[in-house]
């Protein structure tokens, strides 16, 4: 039991030194070597919980990066209440709450999305579903709103997803060409005009 709890740490342990590795310097760009040695590993101990990168890839977005935007914009969007405030508030304070690191590399799913999401089949299908929960969990916010009377009827719930998961994720992006805050601010002040078009 103790050897299977510290199997387990191990494989998690790779799993986040990982994360941080592909986030900060990008996947293609880190290695098996570079991997073992931030997670302080034997080459077997490595092998013995991934056959190769690729596998440690597709685990990462699976669980790390899935865990990471589910945490942070889908769940939130499942609370009760008045569902145009939640879901202008889901946004604006996910933008509110980043970190400098945050602001200087970006979103890690979007810089996955970018680098590796048209490489590998495996990649692309782990990618997606991320993106495709998130998608629908805001039309089913978006409906629910409808029935509720806060957002308009002739709001398009897929159209209106679609739109503001690619707004969020392209100023993740163009916030890493700047070292101020503006267009964030910029983006916010969007956000909000846009929310008040779909809402009653």
């Amino acid at each position: 039991m103790e050897q299977k709890l510290k199997s387990e740490l191990t494989k998690q342990i790779i799993i986040d030194r990982s994360f941080v590795l592909f986030y900060e310097n990008g996947f293609k760009s880190t290695s098996i070597l570079t991997i073992m040695k931030a997670a302080n590993l034997t080459k077997g101990a490595f092998y013995h919980h991934f056959k190769n990168k690729k596998e440690v890839g597709v685990t990462v977005i699976s669980q790390k990066l899935q865990e990471r935007v589910y945490n942070a914009m889908i769940a939130p969007l499942y609370n009760s209440g008045n569902a145009a405030r939640i879901l202008e508030d889901t946004f604006y304070k996910r933008i509110q709450s980043f970190s400098l690191f945050e602001k200087k590399y970006g979103c890690p799913l979007n810089n996955l999305i970018n680098e590796i999401g048209d490489t590998e089949k495996a990649y692309q299908l782990a990618l997606r579903k991320i993106i495709d929960e998130w998608k629908i969990a805001i039309i089913n916010l978006i409906e629910k709103g409808k029935k509720e009377g806060s957002i308009k009827n002739s709001t398009n719930s897929a159209s209106s997803a679609t739109y503001l998961i690619s707004a969020f994720e392209g100023i993740r992006g163009l916030r890493k060409l700047y070292d101020n805050d503006i267009i964030l601010d910029e983006y916010l002040l969007g956000l909000s005009f846009y929310i008040k078009q779909i809402s009653i």
